[in-house]
């Protein structure tokens, strides 16, 4: 496989990429050329097909397709000139070669959530718990989604990698203060972005889905843990109440999309975890995917800061 991290100038190369933006336009001339911009696992690549010959066959944004191409160094960018270009069957490849996927391991973040489960004592919660992450069909889906769109996590195994870590830093700060509900802080940090599920779509296309725009992951991820607590008989109610206050105000502030803010220890702790994940998570990619020797990566627009390389 040509993966794009390893694509040179002038090479001519015969390769499968993820289309992730397609767009005709016309030349000064009138005649119609086609954009692109082409994915793999390793990053990203523009291309264009000047010529809309038989040799290009109809796809769309979302299909694999098998390219023929020449690498051109374009602006100090590299650039795909694609002559030839169909789309791929399913059966010709393995989509995890196209989407960008968790960098730790599979294998250890699963150990990792199940072991938290394990841990909690308090039995309703546990119950919960199962029945939710048991579940083969939610957990099947948990295990490859991601935790977001563009911001952070996004790509394969994201959530899975997200909430994982997030239940380590709640428990964490957990076992720093006095009066705190442990198993609450667990499942709080287990559950908080389960409405991730119904809020962005599978992949390749990981959008956001029309009930996600429209109600969101905290709302979406409250509906379903009250319908999985109606399926458990004598689930206390005002442990219910808790659970789903957790999730709810686990953006932190109104401003941050929240329907409530924190009002619990157990709240703020499940919050404050979310958010210091998300953000290092945010300059962790920045770094990682910003190439050059300055000292600094560069301006990040989301943080609204530059970003600081430490090498000591």
């Amino acid at each position: 496989m040509t993966l794009i991290c390893d694509l040179k100038a002038q090479e001519n190369i015969k390769a499968q990429y993820l289309c992730k933006y397609k767009q005709v336009l016309k030349n000064k001339n009138g005649k119609d050329y086609c954009t692109v911009k082409l994915q793999d696992r390793t990053g990203i690549i523009d291309g264009k097909i000047w010529s809309l010959h038989s040799g290009i066959m109809p796809f769309e944004v979302d299909d694999i397709v098998s390219v023929e191409a020449e690498v051109l160094l374009y602006q100090d960018n590299l650039q795909l000139s694609i002559t030839k270009l169909k789309k791929a069957e399913a059966s010709e490849y393995d989509l995890k070669n196209f989407i960008p996927h968790t960098l730790k391991d599979v294998e250890q973040l699963e150990t990792e959530l199940f072991t938290f489960i394990e841990q909690v004592q308090q039995p309703f919660v546990k119950k919960l718990l199962e029945d939710i992450f048991y579940d083969e069909g939610i957990y099947q889906e948990f295990l490859v989604h991601s935790a977001a769109k563009s911001v952070h996590h996004a790509y394969l195994s994201g959530l899975l990698e997200h909430t994982v870590t997030v239940t380590k830093l709640g428990v964490s700060m957990a076992e720093l203060y006095t009066g705190i509900n442990k198993d609450l802080v667990i499942a709080g940090c287990l559950l908080h972005d389960l409405g991730k599920l119904y809020e962005l779509t599978n992949f390749p296309k990981n959008d956001y889905s029309d009930e996600g725009q429209l109600i969101g992951h905290i709302v979406m991820g409250a509906e379903f843990i009250h319908d999985r607590i109606s399926q458990i008989e004598g689930f206390p109610k005002e442990l219910e109440m808790l659970i789903k206050h957790i999730i709810l105000s686990h953006h932190g502030e109104y401003e941050y999309g929240s329907p409530k803010r924190p009002k619990c220890l157990e709240a703020m702790i499940v919050h404050l975890a979310d958010y210091a994940d998300a953000k290092l998570k945010m300059v962790e990619e920045f770094l990682r995917t910003t190439q050059g020797d300055d000292i600094y990566a560069g301006y990040h627009k989301i943080l609204n800061r530059n970003i600081r390389k430490v090498n000591l």
